[in-house]
């Protein structure tokens, strides 16, 4: 199973997910996952980078439970949400408000929700959103919503399917700068895994692995990672 990475101190006894020779496939027969191993000890925003077909995506959906496995075992102690690449694909609602509070846990009251709601946006950086029309939106505007819905169903941990895939560089920024604060924040810290394909994305991370075949290498510091990955990608995870 992959260990932290060296030098990231604060490990502690408790990881935030375990995923234990975990295998997938699907019903015409092709593998997706192979006795794929690997935890994350602790908050922080942990990526994941590999080809297409490598099974990132599978893996996600399997923790976020959205499949399940053929064999091996899930150890989930936090709440997961899953956040697509596009965010049009999970937005249901015509206001940034409505859409937030769907996936507000039940038995709140009418005062709670409108709290709730504005506690969220302000956290993404949407303040005074609470009425603005989803399509008036930027497309990383759309995805700091979506953030927003995962935080407001109380998720403790963000499964990320390459969240900044068809955002421009500053959008991509923010999201990234985004979801490293939430995972740094002093209350209540989230845990984030992020697949990506963008090496650059990985000087942001806490901790990097290789996915290959459906197996994840162990924990790296992200930055020795893109290096190692530049000069064999020709810049594309």
């Amino acid at each position: 199973m992959a260990e932290a990475p060296s030098g990231l101190a604060g490990v502690g006894p408790q990881p935030c997910l375990v995923v234990d020779q975990l295998g997938f496939a699907w019903p015409s027969g092709q593998t997706a996952l192979n006795h794929c191993s690997f935890s994350i000890p602790r908050p922080g925003l942990w990526m994941l980078v590999g080809g297409n077909g490598s099974g990132k995506s599978t893996l996600l959906r399997l923790i976020a439970g959205l499949l399940e496995p053929a064999r091996g075992r899930l150890l989930r102690p936090l709440k997961p949400a899953l956040v697509f690449q596009n965010p049009d694909h999970q937005l249901l609602l015509p206001s940034c408000g409505s859409d937030v509070e769907l996936s507000l846990p039940a038995g709140l009251s009418r005062s709670q929700r409108l709290s709730s709601v504005e506690q969220v946006l302000a956290q993404v950086g949407l303040a005074d959103f609470r009425q603005r029309p989803i399509h008036s939106l930027s497309g990383g505007q759309k995805q700091r919503l979506a953030i927003a819905g995962a935080l407001a169903s109380r998720a403790q941990l963000l499964l990320l399917d390459e969240p900044t895939a068809l955002l421009d560089e500053n959008s991509q920024r923010e999201v990234l700068s985004l979801i490293r604060d939430l995972c740094r924040r002093a209350e209540a810290p989230i845990s984030a895994l992020w697949i990506t394909h963008r090496l650059e994305e990985l000087d942001w991370c806490d901790g990097a692995a290789l996915m290959e075949r459906g197996s994840i290498g162990p924990w790296q510091n992200g930055g020795d990672l893109r290096r190692r990955l530049s000069p064999l990608a020709g810049g594309k995870g």
